[in-house]
């Protein structure tokens, strides 16, 4: 049976994650409050983050970074895209 969660992104019940993307706290909230489809759309907001940023996923402060942008894009809104961002010809 598909687990259905009123998606805190998109604002309408939408099928939920299988599990936490992640342990602890904040992995348990995107858990219960975010839907697959927002959680696969901040998946390709922070792939473009890192590269648009040049991101080193070992850095404390690109990881801080990106927990911010995430907190933004699924729950509070005001996520952006990078200065100077093109998106890429289709």
């Amino acid at each position: 049976m598909t687990r259905m969660v009123l998606c805190s992104k998109l604002g309408i019940q939408a099928e939920g994650l299988d599990e936490p993307p992640f342990p602890g706290a904040k992995g348990e909230e995107i858990y219960l409050r975010v839907s697959r489809q927002a959680w696969q759309e901040w998946l390709n907001m922070q792939t473009m983050l890192i590269n648009e940023h040049r991101l080193a996923s070992y850095d404390p402060q690109a990881r801080k970074f990106l927990e911010e942008e995430r907190d933004k894009f699924l729950f509070t809104g005001g996520s952006e895209m990078p200065e100077g961002y093109v998106p890429p010809r289709e």
